[in-house]
């Protein structure tokens, strides 16, 4: 691969990247650690590891990205998120 083919390469990839978005997850004082696990697992396809870390982020920290992806992928995730009454946007 020359090197014009490689930074033509790295363009491509680095303007994939800037199309994703984040989904934000916020804490609150209404929500169960259990309730917001088994929301990400059942949400977010998260493992129960993985939703377990986050929801510790989410208490301490205060926020957390859970997700990342496309608009039209986190937008469903986003909705069934606060249906579940959890806080969370996209960004």
């Amino acid at each position: 691969m020359s090197i014009k083919e490689k930074a033509q390469e790295d363009i491509l990839t680095d303007e994939k990247k800037s199309n994703l978005s984040q989904i934000i997850l916020y804490n609150d004082n209404i929500n169960t650690f259990d309730h917001v696990i088994e929301t990400l697992i059942n949400v977010c396809d998260h493992s129960p590891t993985q939703a377990e870390q986050c929801t510790l982020i989410v208490h301490y920290k205060g926020k957390c990205s859970v997700k990342s992806g496309t608009l039209f992928d986190l937008k469903p995730m986003l909705k069934n998120l606060i249906s579940a009454n959890l806080t969370a946007e996209i960004i």
